[in-house]
């Protein structure tokens, strides 16, 4: 109780006491000029300074001023004095009136005009203003005119501790590795003071730890946070919360202080190796599972995270390595162990395995404590499955001869049921590859057999699939890919590769090249084709024509002379066998066709027609057409040239009653009958002039014409 009465009783006077150091220094006297203005904190000294000033003799009137001092959140009863005016041409007959102007006259600073002494009439706050700039001038009190020219000076307010230390940023959150060094640096916090830090100690900060060691330590000036205690654990304690104090007055007593929190956290460093879950693991599996399928997992627990957490797994040992393979999951963390060949219980029920685990991300510093990774077992066991038949070859692959008798054997399958109980198989052929039915199979012992002839000029190759099934099961089934092929045999002779026509020059030299042939043969021998040509026994001296087998197995056909006429003979047969070399050798007879034809100097065919051997020289027979076809059109042209002309010249019906005449025909004698029908033309009633162009009835003398039909005028 008494300590708490001693600092109540000093934090009232200390305000009273700086107000009373900091004053007298406040005063500042020089030589004065004609006039001064004096301003202090002390009644005492001014009035000593205005005997001074009227001892005095100048030549020049002038102000003397200094700065004014007045405490911030001074709250007395009465309005507490900043400092006189005064001027020494005041001789005390209160003539004259002090002026006060500037930041806060009035409101905040008031002055006695007579006296010229100034009073802050409210509470200052250093925080908010520090300093007033006013103006002083000295006026006649009658007159109001200056008597001194007006003069600036300075009103501060000096500081006094109102205000804690705040820190405008916090809480703070900040990290540091696990396993640090002793004094690791984790962050720094800063507070503020409103308090004015070059005077007194209002501002100066000292900063401490209130909760948080021993783990953490503070710098008391810097504000520095450092670890205290070296190799802190994350796995033991992941979050650490610190409580800072800033404490103003250089943290001595009485000073204003502020608190913050600082969440700190350890992060994550690879010091810990995976560990298995379990050292001994147990799987079972079906023989007949699918490569790839996965059959059981292994886990490594670390108890670090993120990457320092990430393990690779394999296999180093046992007697599986080559029939299983392990992958790690990114995201469980685990070890795969999947199948990569086929199993079969028949030949081994179980296997073993060594698997290990190791970081993926080590770290250096922590490598004397030993090997990143650990090991544990795994025992797999085969279970038994129904398991299809099996062929004794994974594709297969027969050879027939195309002429083949039917129902012959061209090849056989063979499977077996793998299981220990094995079951009859029984074979068919999936007709979707055969829809022709070519091919049987014997359903007991998989002989295949040939149904229908087999062309190899036709097709080469046929694939069909095998199907084997059990007996005891029929969901258990095998497929079987084979292959046939038709193997060639001599059956078909060869011929022409196209049908060939060759053209003879009459003007043609002895020797001559008239027409190179080649032969086609739609077998295949082994060796390639070889062809012999020969022309019909009693062929063999034709007087005109020879033939020559080239290097190439083509053939050429020579003349044996020249002068061919084609008025003679314009057509030429030339039976030639053709035989190839298969055994036994087939032949064929095929003809060419040779015709001869007229030629230019240098051999061009220009026509190979006996009419236009009897054409002008020089002209073929088309040229003969065109020059005909142009001739019966101009015909044309002129014929209708000419009808169109008179057609316009003579109009059909005469509207001119000038030309208009009358025709009267009288008959003498009966029984003229169709004669005298014949002989009248109605077209003279149109146009009499019409009679000039008209023929009589043939046979008729005109005579006996002109008798019967008498012209009446």
């Amino acid at each position: 109780m008494p300590e708490r009465l001693a600092e109540m009783l000093l934090d009232l006077w200390t305000p009273l006491i700086i107000l009373w150091i900091t004053l007298p220094p406040c005063i500042y006297t020089a030589p004065m000029n004609q006039s001064q203005v004096l301003m202090s904190g002390s009644p005492l000294e001014l009035n000593r300074l205005n005997e001074e000033q009227r001892i005095l003799n100048r030549s020049k009137r002038g102000w003397v001023w200094n700065q004014m001092f007045v405490l911030e959140e001074f709250s007395g009863p009465e309005p507490i004095l900043v400092g006189r005016l005064h001027t020494d041409l005041d001789p005390g007959s209160k003539k004259i009136k002090y002026i006060l102007s500037g930041d806060g006259a009035g409101t905040i600073f008031q002055i006695n005009d007579v006296t010229g002494d100034i009073h802050a009439i409210k509470r200052l706050d250093r925080e908010e203003k520090a300093e007033y700039t006013l103006t002083a001038q000295a006026v006649d009190w009658e007159t109001n005119k200056p008597l001194e020219p007006p003069s600036e000076f300075i009103i501060k307010v000096q500081d006094i501790n109102d205000n804690a230390p705040e820190f405008l940023n916090g809480p703070y959150h900040a990290t540091v590795p696990e396993m640090s060094i002793l004094g690791t640096s984790v962050t720094n916090v800063t507070a503020t003071d409103a308090d004015d830090p070059v005077y007194g100690n209002s501002a100066k900060l000292v900063y401490s730890i209130l909760e948080g060691q021993p783990y953490f330590s503070i710098e008391p000036e810097t504000a520095i946070i450092k670890t205290a205690l070296p190799n802190m654990d994350r796995e033991a304690k992941e979050e650490y919360l610190v409580v800072i104090q800033a404490k103003d007055m250089g943290g001595h007593s009485g000073g204003l202080s502020g608190t913050t929190t600082l969440t700190v956290t350890l992060t994550d460093v690879n010091d810990n190796p995976p560990k298995f879950a379990q050292s001994l693991y147990h799987f079972s599996v079906p023989e007949d599972v699918v490569l790839g399928t996965a059959i059981g997992r292994v886990k490594a627990n670390d108890q670090d995270i993120g990457e320092n957490a990430q393990s690779s797994y394999d296999i180093i040992d046992g007697d599986g390595t080559a029939l299983f393979e392990i992958s790690s999951d990114a995201q469980a963390q685990d070890g795969i162990i999947r199948l990569r060949r086929p199993l079969d219980f028949e030949t081994k029920k179980s296997y073993t395995l060594k698997v290990e685990a190791a970081n993926v991300h080590t770290d250096p510093r922590f490598s004397s404590r030993g090997p990143f990774k650990d090991t544990a077992t795994v025992k797999i066991v085969v279970e038994d499955s129904d398991e299809p038949p099996v062929f004794s070859s994974p594709t297969y692959l027969l050879e027939v001869h195309e002429n083949a008798a039917i129902n012959s054997v061209i090849g056989q399958v063979t499977a077996r049921d793998p299981d220990i109980t094995s079951s009859p198989i029984r074979f068919s052929i999936d007709r979707h590859t055969d829809l022709e039915r070519q091919f049987n199979i014997n359903a007991d012992d998989g002989k295949i057999t040939l149904a229908t002839p087999l062309d190899r000029e036709l097709s080469v190759w046929h694939n069909i699939t095998i199907i084997a099934t059990e007996i005891r099961n029929h969901s258990q089934i095998s497929r079987v890919p084979v292959a046939i092929k038709v193997l060639d045999v001599n059956d078909n002779a060869p011929e022409f590769a196209s049908e060939y026509e060759a053209f003879l020059c009459e003007n043609g030299k002895p020797g001559q090249v008239i027409q190179t042939v080649s032969a086609m043969d739609k077998d295949d021998p082994k060796n390639g084709h070889y062809f012999l040509y020969s022309l019909l026994p009693e062929m063999v001296n034709n007087p005109n024509f020879t033939i020559k087998k080239n290097e190439d197995n083509s053939l050429s056909i020579l003349a044996k002379h020249n002068g061919f006429n084609r008025q003679k003979q314009e057509v030429y047969l030339l039976p030639i066998i053709i035989s190839d070399s298969g055994n036994p050798p087939l032949s064929s007879t095929s003809t060419l066709t040779i015709r001869v034809c007229g030629c230019s100097s240098d051999g061009v065919v220009q026509s190979c027609n006996v009419e236009a051997y009897v054409l002008p020289i020089g002209l073929s027979m088309g040229a003969l057409i065109a020059i005909l076809a142009c001739i019966i059109l101009l015909l044309v042209i002129v014929v209708l040239f000419v009808t169109l002309r008179r057609h316009k010249n003579e109009p059909l019906i005469i509207k001119d009653d000038e030309d208009v005449r009358e025709n009267i025909i009288r008959y003498d004698d009966e029984g003229g009958g169709e004669e005298d029908t014949e002989a009248f033309d109605i077209a003279t009633l149109q146009n009499p002039d019409g009679i000039n162009g008209f023929l009589p009835r043939w046979g008729m003398p005109t005579q006996l014409w002109e008798e019967r039909n008498p012209i009446q005028t």
